[in-house]
């Protein structure tokens, strides 16, 4: 609770006790009224400066001219009866309840954000040349420095370790509580906090281009971004209250003229006038003013607690509206990291043809490579490895313990003269050769991230209807990873621009519902764009692929996207729930007041009462299960967990 919020909570309980007081004093007249006025003005008076300074601005018609003209009508209706003042104090009482929950429940909301994206870092420890350390401001820090990072400290740019060993606490950024490993030429983002080792780290990035500050903007645009039940809700409330307020002259003013003028009868005025009071005091759009962006802002920081950054409120309207996800394959579901599936042999056993395959891409910095030399694992066997060379486009010869050993492509193979064949298997095929004599191949296959087949299955279960995969990999390749994932349809060989005309041609289909893309690189910048909502990784996805995307998941994790969906949902069941009970109570209440039926005790209620009762419902939408894959006790995967 901020100083603001606890003055006006002082406020409040200080006319409450001040009304309760002055009913048991006896007081009439002008001694009366001026006791009364005094808790009315401590409780009310930024509401009347409020009112008063639209009216000078030329904008008069919003909730606190309403309350503003009630109350002080409530008030003259009581000079004029030597009257009873408490139903004008209580109604600008509980508006001020109404409004102090609101702001506690928006100032929760903001502050669980804050905390969750409390990553900007005050200063970063640059590294001199003379190996001292300064703190100076990350602005400051050049690309290419050398940063120091001490234990309990956070990551202030992006970087690669060049040196030390720690464990990262990237909680505040992906909404995993498990801590990550990183050692000498891992990359770093800013924001984790370095839990228990020294780190030593060459910036690669500007700071305004790091992640954090990536991240700190794309929040703070996020309320900018206002969904279609908000921009109805201000079109409504400003077409709105005008004709509240024209209704309210008319009934303060027409029947008594017609009971006058028409009929003979006594006017009525002051029952009149009342009746009126209590029809502008029910007819406050609050309920629906308040609750419906802050049930959206609650959303976005639900979702922001599970590692899901979610750019504006329309985009978790439309997610919430989604039926087909389409998935880029590399990255996305699979790790985007190659590793040996198969190795087929006659000549050698698996290990030994592994083996000099390693060693022959002992030196090689190709992915492929890269990838051999990690499933051997032992490089320093003593083996002799002498006369490297690279044959562009085909691979690697090199003598290994004075033998000749080829490894490459089938046009390295034909060049030779080793007879290859053909494999079942998919992914790419590594073949080798020993002394001219073909000696078997290796097969090299992106790895499928480990939740993908349950983020697929759990999507099914959110009622999704066609699940898609865009791809520039082979068919083969496409195709098995598709059939492990139990996907619906599958598209390969695909350039970027052949992915938007494949997107187009979906969107095309799309007889109700939405169409959701999925991606992390470059070349899905322009199909995140051209979605109805595009999902980026943020952890290793391009920066171009997080900036066209309207929700970014910073942890990589596809089971994430369901997660969110569930979030979205229902973020807009609680709006729905709002607009529905706001208006048709008040329409009840309306009703009853304008024949008389209904007092300003009653409007109190259809204002404030249900103000409250929105606000307390839009709050919910905070409230997410913590971010674990399981549910412990009974096993189920979180993506499956009840948001209720």
């Amino acid at each position: 609770m901020n100083n603001k919020q606890k003055k006006n909570l002082i406020r409040i309980i200080l006319a409450a006790v001040m009304l309760i007081a002055l009913s048991f004093a006896p007081l009439a007249g002008g001694p009366r009224f001026a006791a009364y006025l005094v808790p009315y003005l401590i409780v009310g008076y930024d509401i009347l400066y409020k009112a008063g300074k639209g009216i000078k601005n030329r904008k008069p018609f919003d909730e606190s001219l309403l309350m503003a003209i009630a109350t002080l009508g409530a008030m003259a209706l009581a000079i004029y009866e030597d009257g009873d003042y408490t139903e004008a104090i209580a109604v600008m009482l509980f508006y001020q309840v109404g409004e102090w929950f609101q702001a506690y429940a928006v100032g929760r909301s903001r502050r669980d954000i804050s905390e969750l994206m409390d990553i900007r870092p005050n200063y970063a420890n640059l590294q001199q040349a003379d190996g001292s350390l300064a703190q100076v401001d990350p602005d400051e820090v050049e690309i290419g420095s050398i940063i120091v990072v001490k234990p309990g400290e956070k990551i202030p740019l992006d970087g690669v370790v060049v040196e030390g060993f720690s464990s990262l606490n990237t909680v505040a950024l992906t909404g995993e509580s498990l801590p990550r490993e990183v050692r000498e030429g891992d990359d770093v983002i800013s924001g984790c906090i370095s839990s228990n080792g020294l780190l030593k780290i060459r910036t690669t990035k500007d700071f305004d281009e790091s992640t954090a500050s990536k991240i700190l903007e794309m929040v703070e645009d996020a309320s900018s971004r206002k969904s279609r039940s908000e921009n109805f809700i201000a079109r409504f409330a400003r077409v709105y209250t005008p004709i509240v307020v024209y209704a309210a002259l008319a009934l303060a003013f027409l029947p008594p003229l017609v009971r006058f003028l028409g009929l003979g009868l006594e006017p009525a005025w002051g029952t009149w006038i009342y009746r009126a009071l209590t029809f502008l005091v029910i007819s406050c759009p609050c309920a629906l003013v308040v609750s419906i962006p802050l049930s959206f802002f609650a959303g976005i920081g639900g979702a922001s607690r599970q590692g899901v950054l979610v750019k504006g409120s329309n985009y978790l309207e439309t997610l919430a509206d989604v039926d087909t996800v389409v998935f880029d394959k590399t990255g996305t579901l699979t790790k985007g990291v190659f590793a040996v599936n198969a190795i087929h042999t006659d000549v050698f056993s698996r290990e030994e043809l592994l083996h000099l395959a390693a060693h022959v891409e002992r030196y090689s910095t190709h992915p492929i490579a890269e990838s051999l030399r990690a499933a051997f694992g032992q490089e320093a066997d003593g083996c002799a490895v002498e006369q490297v060379e690279e044959i562009a486009g085909q691979g690697i010869r090199a003598q290994v313990n004075g033998r000749t050993v080829h490894v490459g492509n089938d046009k390295l193979m034909d060049d030779i003269g080793a007879e290859w064949h053909e494999c079942d298997a998919a992914g790419t095929m590594i073949h080798v050769a020993v002394d001219g004599v073909y000696a078997g191949h290796i097969i090299i296959a992106d790895v499928v991230k480990e939740h993908a087949s349950e983020a697929i299955r759990a999507l099914k279960r959110n009622g999704i209807s066609r699940t898609i995969m865009l791809t520039g990999d082979s068919s083969k390749v496409a195709n098995k990873v598709a059939a492990e994932l139990q996907l619906d349809d599958v598209y390969s060989q695909l350039l970027p621009q052949d992915k938007v005309a494949k997107v187009e041609v979906l969107l095309q289909q799309q007889k109700q519902g939405r169409l959701a893309f999925v991606g992390d690189g470059i070349n899905d910048a322009p199909v995140l764009s051209r979605a109805d909502v595009g999902i980026a990784m943020g952890a290793m996805g391009s920066d171009a692929a997080i900036e066209a995307a309207d929700i970014v998941l910073m942890d990589d994790d596809p089971l994430k996207i369901s997660v969110a969906q569930r979030i979205a949902r229902k973020t807009i069941r609680i709006v729905k729930q709002n607009i529905y009970f706001s208006i048709g109570i008040k329409v009840l209440v309306l009703l009853l007041g304008a024949v008389g039926l209904a007092n300003m005790w009653a409007a109190i209620f259809a204002d404030v009462g249900v103000m409250v009762l929105a606000v307390l419902n839009a709050v919910r939408a905070m409230f997410v299960p913590k971010a674990s894959l399981l549910n412990k006790e009974n096993g189920r995967s979180f993506a499956d967990a009840t948001i209720a």
